[in-house]
């Protein structure tokens, strides 16, 4: 396959979950500063949502406060803002188009059906009344092009590449998201355990949803330690990072199977998915929670660019 098609069809997935992650981190920024009271605190979650993406600078550049509404229109449409949703949907549309002939019509449709319907829905200011429609709205379309992707694409490399993109993505937010919660969204060491600690990873599971699921396995237990073994270690959960990691691996070892052999990107692999498998949680919080994401989030970026490296993607 050729370096432009790979290139292609792994940042088409790879912006379509980052649009998707994006705003299920709205959606934690919102529900947050919905059940908080004083003004200060709200800008303090709309300002953590900007750090976890990486707009913060961006957004300081252009505005002095963190008023709600300017938060979320700049990381939703701003036009200014490379890294927009709707920059993102746009990206993958643009990368879909390149590979056409490289993924089924179904995929190209539901991925052109994303992209003017989000168009549409963010051609004017979003308002904080209708915020979470926009939000749900983002998440049902980029869903339907992974569905489409997983119900008709054949199972060679196309495919393969376009599954290593997602979980690449995957991993880096949940890592990102995680880590957030106890470095930016808790004011302070007081807090730990309180009702505002309780509520804010009640929807930080419901950000990734995971909150079912984990009430399931948990008996309705809502614990700091359970949450981040639940978050980074439970192999059954679809976000969790080992999950994620595992799936990075099947699908570059179907690469090496297409190809007939490994490059150097391929131990990097193992060698992080080797380390998820020999940690328990209890080595993870020794060695300090914020540490352990902080590499995980390293290694992820590693990854991805020795992925570009090996098999030639061009910018």
């Amino acid at each position: 396959m050729l370096g432009r098609a790979a290139h292609g069809v792994y940042w088409m997935s790879r912006y379509l979950e980052r649009a998707e992650n994006t705003a299920r981190l709205l959606n934690v920024g919102l529900r947050i500063a919905l059940t908080r009271g004083a003004d200060t605190t709200r800008e303090d979650e709309w300002r953590s949502v900007l750090v976890t993406t990486g707009q913060n600078l961006a957004y300081r550049q252009l505005y002095d406060d963190y008023d709600g509404v300017q938060v979320f229109n700049f990381i939703l449409r701003d036009k200014t803002n490379p890294s927009s949703v709707l920059a993102m949907i746009q990206g993958a549309r643009t990368n879909a188009r390149m590979v056409r002939t490289s993924i089924t019509s179904e995929v190209w449709e539901s991925t052109n059906e994303c992209w003017m319907q989000l168009g549409d829905a963010l051609a004017r200011p979003v308002r904080e009344h209708n915020l979470g429609d926009v939000l749900a709205m983002i998440r049902r379309l980029t869903t339907q092009v992974r569905g489409a992707i997983e119900g008709t694409m054949l199972r060679n490399e196309v495919f393969n590449f376009s599954r290593i993109g997602t979980f690449i993505e995957r991993a880096d937010n949940t890592a990102r998201i995680l880590d957030i919660k106890y470095y930016v969204l808790l004011p302070s060491l007081a807090w730990v355990g309180s009702h505002i600690d309780n509520a804010q990873w009640d929807t930080l599971l419901r950000s990734v949803s995971g909150d079912r699921a984990y009430r399931w396995l948990n008996k309705g237990t809502m614990d700091a330690k359970g949450i981040a073994q639940f978050l980074i270690l439970d192999s059954k959960f679809p976000r969790s990072l080992i999950f994620s990691y595992d799936k990075i691996r099947s699908n570059m070892s179907g690469l090496a199977l297409e190809y007939g052999h490994e490059s150097p990107s391929h131990e990097l692999v193992r060698s992080g998915c080797a380390r998820l498998h020999q940690t328990d949680i209890d080595k993870v919080f020794e060695a300090g929670l914020h540490e352990f994401l902080t590499s995980c989030i390293s290694d992820t970026v590693r990854i991805g660019n020795a992925i570009a490296a090996d098999f030639k993607f061009v910018e």
